[in-house]
């Protein structure tokens, strides 16, 4: 008997959007330079970025304004960016090209996959998370990026006592995201105080905070720290 096939669900759909000329030249040009092909097996970070640097992995970078901010701030780190919009994707190439920055590369791919499936155990120093889409409706919230089976990969990821920063403005995401966090015993929970003392907990001000700010939400930081 024929079995059903099952859909996967997917933590993003892929949105409608002008891509410029400009994007789509970034696109054909550079993304051969700064961009990864999907692949299932592990990456050699050291082999990616052509050094041996604490590794950031940037989770639905947007346009990635932000990013771009954090690796010209901090050019002895190496930013993995993942991303599937592709007017993001082609804003930070020629961003990246203006700046002259080398210490950013690009994943096209589902970061659930990204994560599971490229990502070499233990080597990620901090994995950011900003602004995930929040599937608002109680009926997608299974559609959230954090999920249990998802947050174990991260860890898996991380080095110990590596950090996952996850930033909402929806109160209901981050409700969601403090109780998939607390059954994950891999990671502990810090206080703000605890994580404006660590170096590499650090997040610029994105368009998806301002807009969320231009409508009443307000912003809620999340820190939690891998277990060593």
């Amino acid at each position: 008997m024929t079995q059903p096939h099952h859909r996967k669900v997917r933590s993003f759909v892929q949105r409608a959007g002008r891509t410029t000329s400009a994007q789509k030249r970034a696109l054909r040009d550079l993304m051969p330079r700064f961009g990864i092909p999907f692949r299932k097996r592990t990456l050699d970070l050291s082999l990616v970025f052509g050094r041996r640097a604490p590794i950031v992995l940037d989770i639905g970078f947007g346009d990635g304004t932000a990013l771009l901010t954090l690796a010209a701030n901090n050019p002895d780190l190496d930013y993995l960016g993942i991303e599937v919009h592709e007017p993001g994707i082609g804003h930070l190439l020629l961003q990246l090209e203006r700046a002259g920055l080398d210490n950013v590369r690009i994943i096209a791919h589902d970061a659930v996959e990204v994560v599971e499936l490229m990502l070499p155990l233990g080597q990620v120093h901090a994995v950011n998370l900003f602004f995930p889409d929040p599937w608002p409706k109680k009926r997608h919230h299974k559609r959230r990026i954090v999920q249990p089976d998802f947050v174990r990969n991260i860890a898996l990821a991380l080095k110990p006592r590596g950090f996952f920063y996850v930033a909402t403005d929806w109160a209901d995401y981050a409700e969601h995201v403090v109780s998939v966090m607390a059954g994950c015993e891999q990671f502990e929970a810090l206080s703000s105080r605890q994580a404006a003392a660590e170096p590499l907990v650090e997040r610029p001000t994105s368009k998806f905070e301002r807009r969320g700010i231009a409508l009443g939400h307000t912003v809620t930081d999340l820190h939690f720290r891998r277990i060593a």
